[in-house]
């Protein structure tokens, strides 16, 4: 059967809202959540971008069942991966069997906050396979050194370690970053339907492991107002390609975003309150072979959106 869950969006919520959606998304009967791991937000008009791991301290002890991954963290740049290690390890000792850790190759909006230049696809999927390399070798237990490519570990213990080691989840867009995911990582996370990087996956290594996807939805009494908020809160939704990830200034995404027309930002996505809609929309992940497929309900409407679902989409799925 497959797992419903509930996206936690750092650049909308505040890490207050983000505590207080995961324990209403347990609730609700989500069996888990992936939180976004940002900077910067995608646009000027959204909030925030808090520091995550907080949050995900916050949310460590006001749920008991949810499961949290990041959603997704990226362990090369901006924080190297030998602190990603440590404090998925806290995580994951915080949430004893609830925690995963999800990595990528990031995004330059958030990377490029500590001057390093933005490297070539390629080289950033061969960090991100380092970068696990390392978390996984600090996970180990004991002193640790590392003399790679990319990152250096000189002496590091993590003291502070869980019974069970987190699993490592990989997002992927694209067939290269789809093989990492199978040949290294424990299970696939993606933002779009498509068969084609599940099976690259499978192919790899990731046959029999979870396979996440995130759909973006909007609840609202009516397709018009669920769009007119998509627009507002979410207008990157229509964004595509390597702009997604290099530009490097939420600025620089609403310029994009002005270029666009407004009909492209809703293209496909579930709106308004016909369950039908939402059912159809998480069908299509299903049928491209995802077994977890996670909702990210745009706009401040979210106790609107656990009702919704709660009674109109999840007794539907099961």
């Amino acid at each position: 059967m497959t797992q419903l869950g509930y996206s936690l969006s750092s650049e909308e919520f505040s890490p207050t809202e983000l505590i207080r959606y995961a324990k209403q998304a347990e609730d609700t009967g989500f069996t888990f959540s992936l939180i976004s791991d940002h900077y910067h937000p995608w646009s000027n008009d959204q909030p925030h971008s808090g520091f995550v791991w907080s949050a995900i301290g916050g949310i460590s002890q006001t749920t008991s069942k949810l499961m949290l991954g990041t959603g997704v963290t990226c362990p090369t740049m901006r924080i190297s991966p030998a602190i990603v290690a440590q404090a998925a390890a806290t995580s994951a000792f915080l949430m004893p069997d609830r925690f995963f850790l999800g990595v990528g190759t990031g995004e330059n909006l958030n990377e490029h906050i500590t001057g390093c230049h933005w490297p070539t696809p390629a080289d950033r999927l061969e960090m991100l396979e380092e970068a696990i390399e390392v978390i996984r070798q600090l996970w180990k237990g004991g002193w640790q050194s590392h003399e790679g490519k990319y990152f250096t570990v000189e002496k590091a213990r993590i003291f502070t370690l869980p019974k069970k080691v987190p699993d490592v989840m990989v997002a992927a867009s694209k067939p290269g970053a789809a093989e990492l995911a199978g040949r290294v990582g424990d299970g696939l996370i993606s933002f779009e339907p498509k068969a084609d990087l599940v099976k690259t996956f499978e192919r790899a290594g990731g046959k029999g492991k979870p396979r996440f996807g995130q759909l973006t939805v909007c609840y609202a009494r009516d397709e018009n107002e669920a769009a007119s908020a998509v627009r507002k809160f979410w207008p990157n939704a229509g964004i595509g390609g390597d702009l997604m990830t290099d530009l490097p200034l939420p600025g620089h995404f609403d310029q994009a975003v002005e270029l666009i027309d407004p009909e492209k930002i809703t293209e496909g996505m579930p709106l308004g309150g016909d369950p039908q809609k939402h059912i159809d929309g998480i069908k299509q992940f299903v049928d491209a072979g995802f077994d977890r497929v996670y909702i990210h309900q745009v706009g401040p409407n979210q106790n609107a959106f656990f009702d919704f679902y709660g009674d109109k989409v999840m007794p539907h799925l099961q």
